[in-house]
C-alpha cells in the first residue's frame, strides 16, 4: 500500500510570570541557534512570520467571502499577539544572555520582518477588505463621516453608556504612571492649561475598559440601506475633552503594550502546582513589555515618552495605520447581517456507514475500530461515547487527560456527571497549556469538588497527548451452559487523537479520531495513564508510540529504515503531515534519507526550518503548506522503505516533529494496522493534500513560500464534498 498507488483523482475528492518546561528557556533557544547554523536551515521565528504571511493571503482572495477575509485579517492580528508575547519575548532574552549566538542584528531581522507584515495587514485592511465591505453596504463610520443625527445618537451613547466607566488619568508625582495590562487599550493624551490646582499636568492616561463593546451598531433608522457601525475607539475619541473640561487636548492616541506572557514556574520548587499557576495567573498581565503600538498620527513626544515609561527601543514601536488591535473587529463579523459574505454553512456528517446511530456505541467498537476525520464527520460521536459510558452502570471507571477543552465543556460536564454517580473518574489536567491555564485550573477544582481524581501530569513535562479510557464490566459466556453464577470480565474502550476535546474547534479544526476497543492499544492506554499517576516505570507500551520516551528515537529509526532502502535501490517513500518542523535531529534524519534517494514530501502548515529543493543536498525534498478555510492540525506519519507488507508504516499522532514535543512533552503516536483504515488516512488526509492546487503553497530553498494557484483543486473542499 503507497499514498503514490491512489488515483490522483481521488485528490478531487513585572518580574514575568513564567510556568514552563523544566529547561530554560534561553538555554533552549541557544542550542536551537547552535545546531540551525550547523545544519543551515531556515530561521524558526522568520519562518513564523512567514506563515502568517500566508494566513493574510487569505484576506486578499477574491473568491473568499468579505467577511471571511476580514477575520483573516484578525487572525493575522491574533497570532502576533502570542508571537510577541512568547517567540519574540524569548528572542530579546536571548540577546541578553552571553554566548547565546543571537546578535542584535537577529533581532533586528526579525523585528524588521514583523514590521513589515504588520503594515501589509495594514494596507490590505484599508485598501481592499473595508472599501469592499463598505461597498456591500457595511460602514464603519468615523467622527467626520457621521453626519448630525449619528453624532447626536453617539454623543448620547458616550454619555450613558461610556463615560461613566472612564476614569482619566492626569500624571505627576502623586498620579504616576499606572499600571498598563498586557494588551489593554489606552489613550495616552498631551493637556494644555492649567488643572483645578492651578498647575501645568501635561500629560494624562485613560484606559478603555474591556467590559465595553469595540463595535457598536448604529440602530438601522440612523443608516437607511447599510449597516453602520461606529468603534469605541471613535467614540471616546470624539469626546475626549469633554473628559478635562476647562482643558485642551493638545494631541492624543491609542496606544497598547504586549507583554512577555509565557508564565514559568520552577515546578520542583512549588509545592502545589495548581495554586502556584493561579498566583501567577495574576501578575501575567504585567510581564516585561515587548512591543508597543501606536497609531500612525501620534506625535514624536508621545511614543517618546511611551517607550520611555515601558523602557523599550525604538525598534519595539509599531505605528499603525488604523485601529489598535484589529483582533476586535471580530465584533463587526459576527453583528453583520450577510450570510452571503460568509462561508457557507457546513454541517459535519455523522459516520453513519462506519458507526450507525441508535446502536449502543460499545457494541459496536467490539466488532470494529471506528475512524472520525474532522471537521468532516462530527465531533459528536465522542461526546455520545462518554455519554454513553457515564450513563452505562456497567462502566466502573473513565480516564481522560485534559488539554485544551475550553471554558465551557460539555465533556468536562460529563465527566463531572460520571464522578456524581459514583464512577471512577481520572482527570490527567495540563494546567500549563498557554492561555487556558485558568480554564484548565477551573475545571480541575470543579472535578476536585465531586471526587474526581485530579492529577497534572509530570513535573517538567506538559501533558500533550489526547486520550480517552472507559472500562466496563461485561458478562462472559458460559462454556457449559447451565446456571450458576454469572462470568465477568473487565473491558476498556478508547478514543485518541491528533487533536483537542473541545467539540467547538473540532468543527474549525482538521483532525482524526480514533475509537477502538483493541485489547493491546487499550491496555497500553491504561499504562500511560498509570505512569501518568504513580510515576513509575510501566512496562514499555507494545502499540503506542510516547515522548519523551521512543518518540524521536521511532522517528529516526524510520528515517534511517526509508534512507538504507534507497541506498540498495528499494522504494523508500516519506510522507509527513505536521503543524511544525524544527528539531534538528529529525530534519538531519530527513535530509539524509532524501539524499541517498528517498521521496519525500512534507505538509507542514506552520514554521518549517528545513529548506527544500538544495542541490545535492534536499533536491528530493519538497514541502508544502495548505491554508484554507479550516486550520490544518492533523499528524499523520507515513515511512516506505520495501516492497512488502512489513515494510510500510503509518501513525497518527499527537506531536508535531519539534524537540519540545519529542522531549518536553507526553505525546502519543500509534500504527493504524487495518489496511482499509490506513488506505482511507491515506486517501483523505495525505492525498488530497499533495494534489492540492487552490490553497497550497510551495516552499523553497530560500524560506520563501509561493501558491500553488489561483484555481484549481482545494483538498478541504473536495473532502467537504465528499462527506456533505
Amino acid at each position: 500500500m503507497s499514498v503514490d498507488a491512489a488515483p490522483a483523482r481521488r485528490a478531487a475528492a513585572a518580574a514575568r510570570p513564567t510556568v514552563d518546561l523544566v529547561d530554560d528557556r534561553t538555554s533552549a533557544l541557544r542550542e536551537k541557534v547552535v545546531q540551525t547554523a550547523a545544519l543551515n536551515l531556515l530561521d524558526r521565528e522568520r519562518s513564523l512570520l512567514q506563515f502568517n504571511r500566508r494566513v493574510l493571503a487569505q484576506a486578499r482572495r477574491a473568491d473568499v467571502p468579505l467577511l471571511e477575509r476580514l477575520r483573516y485579517v484578525t487572525i493575522v492580528s491574533s497570532n502576533l499577539d502570542e508571537f510577541f508575547e512568547v517567540r519574540f519575548a524569548d528572542y530579546i532574552e536571548a540577546v541578553r544572555e552571553p554566548g547565546s549566538g543571537i546578535t542584535q542584528a537577529d533581532l533586528a531581522a526579525v523585528a524588521q520582518a514583523a514590521h513589515e507584515l504588520i503594515d501589509e495587514q495594514y494596507a490590505l485592511f484599508n485598501h481592499e477588505v473595508m472599501p469592499a465591505l463598505q461597498a456591500e453596504g457595511l460602514v464603519v463610520l468615523n467622527h467626520a463621516q457621521r453626519n448630525a443625527v449619528q453624532r447626536a445618537w453617539v454623543a448620547k451613547f458616550f454619555e450613558q453608556q461610556v463615560r461613566p466607566l472612564l476614569v482619566p488619568l492626569s500624571l505627576d508625582p502623586s498620579h504616576p504612571f499606572p499600571q498598563v495590562a498586557n494588551k489593554s487599550l489606552n489613550f495616552i493624551a498631551r493637556i494644555g492649561g492649567r488643572d483645578a490646582f492651578g498647575r501645568e499636568s501635561r500629560i494624562a492616561i485613560v484606559k478603555v475598559p474591556r467590559v465595553l463593546p469595540r463595535v457598536i451598531r448604529l440602530p438601522a433608522a440612523l443608516t437607511p440601506a447599510r449597516q453602520g457601525f461606529v468603534l469605541l475607539t471613535s467614540v471616546i475619541r470624539a469626546h475626549l475633552s469633554e473628559l478635562f473640561p476647562g482643558r485642551t487636548v493638545e494631541s492624543f492616541s491609542q496606544f497598547r503594550v504586549t507583554r512577555d506572557s509565557d508564565l514559568e514556574v520552577v515546578e520542583d520548587d512549588v509545592t502545589n502546582l495548581r495554586q502556584a499557576l493561579r498566583s501567577g495567573l495574576t501578575t501575567r498581565h504585567f510581564g516585561q513589555a515587548i512591543r508597543l503600538e501606536v497609531v500612525a498620527s501620534c506625535p514624536d513626544e508621545l511614543t517618546h515618552f511611551l517607550l520611555e515609561q515601558f523602557g523599550l527601543p525604538e525598534v519595539a514601536l509599531y505605528k499603525v495605520n488604523g485601529p489598535v488591535n484589529l483582533v476586535r473587529l471580530n465584533q463587526l463579523i459576527d453583528q453583520a447581517e450577510a450570510d452571503r459574505l460568509r462561508f457557507a454553512r457546513f454541517e459535519p456528517r455523522w459516520p453513519a456507514a462506519n458507526l450507525p446511530q441508535g446502536h449502543p456505541i460499545f457494541e459496536q467498537l467490539r466488532r470494529r475500530d471506528v475512524l472520525l476525520h474532522h471537521p468532516f464527520e462530527s465531533f459528536e460521536p465522542v461526546v455520545q461515547f462518554l455519554r454513553e459510558a457515564v450513563g452505562d452502570p456497567d462502566v466502573l471507571a473513565i480516564k481522560q487527560t485534559i488539554y485544551r477543552t475550553g471554558a465551557q465543556s460539555v465533556l468536562m460536564d460529563l465527566l463531572i456527571e460520571a464522578a456524581r454517580r459514583g464512577k471512577e473518574v481520572l482527570a490527567v489536567v495540563e494546567l500549563k497549556a498557554r492561555f487556558d491555564e485558568e480554564a484548565n485550573i477551573n475545571w480541575a477544582e470543579r472535578l476536585e469538588a465531586v471526587g474526581a481524581q485530579v492529577v497534572y501530569g509530570i513535573v517538567g513535562l506538559k501533558t500533550h497527548a489526547k486520550m480517552l479510557l472507559v472500562t466496563r464490566r461485561e458478562a462472559v459466556a458460559s462454556a457449559h451452559g447451565g446456571g450458576g453464577a454469572v462470568q465477568t470480565r473487565l473491558r476498556r474502550y478508547a478514543h485518541l487523537s491528533t487533536g483537542n476535546y473541545n467539540p467547538r474547534t473540532a468543527r474549525l479544526y482538521s483532525d482524526l479520531g480514533y475509537l477502538t476497543a483493541d485489547p493491546g492499544l487499550t491496555a497500553d492506554i491504561d499504562r500511560v495513564f498509570l505512569q501518568l499517576t504513580s510515576q513509575t516505570q510501566a512496562r514499555p507500551p507494545r502499540h503506542l508510540v510516547t515522548a519523551p520516551f521512543g518518540l524521536h528515537k521511532r522517528m529516526v529509526r524510520h528515517l534511517r529504515q526509508v534512507a538504507g532502502a534507497a541506498r540498495a535501490g528499494r522504494p523508500a517513500r516519506v510522507v509527513v503531515k505536521i503543524n511544525a518542523l524544527t528539531d534538528p535531529a529529525l530534519m538531519q534524519g530527513l535530509i539524509d534519507a532524501g539524499a541517498a534517494g528517498a521521496s519525500i514530501d512534507l505538509i507542514v502548515r506552520g514554521p518549517c526550518m528545513l529548506p527544500p529543493g538544495v542541490p545535492g543536498r534536499t533536491e528530493n525534498i519538497r514541502v508544502r503548506s495548505v491554508i484554507g478555510r479550516f486550520l490544518e492540525h492533523t499528524r499523520v506519519l507515513y515511512f516506505r522503505w520495501g516492497e512488502g507488507e512489513d515494510d510500510e508504516v503509518l501513525y497518527l499522532s499527537s506531536a508535531d516533529w519539534m524537540s519540545r514535543n519529542m522531549f518536553r512533552r507526553i505525546e502519543l503516536a500509534w500504527p493504524v494496522r487495518d489496511k482499509a483504515m490506513r488506505q482511507r488516512i491515506i486517501d483523505e488526509g495525505l492525498v488530497p493534500y499533495l494534489h492540492d492546487e487552490r490553497d497550497a503553497w510551495l516552499l523553497d530553498a530560500t524560506g520563501c513560500y509561493r501558491r500553488v494557484s489561483e484555481t484549481g483543486v482545494s483538498a478541504q473542499q473536495a473532502l467537504m464534498q465528499r462527506f456533505s
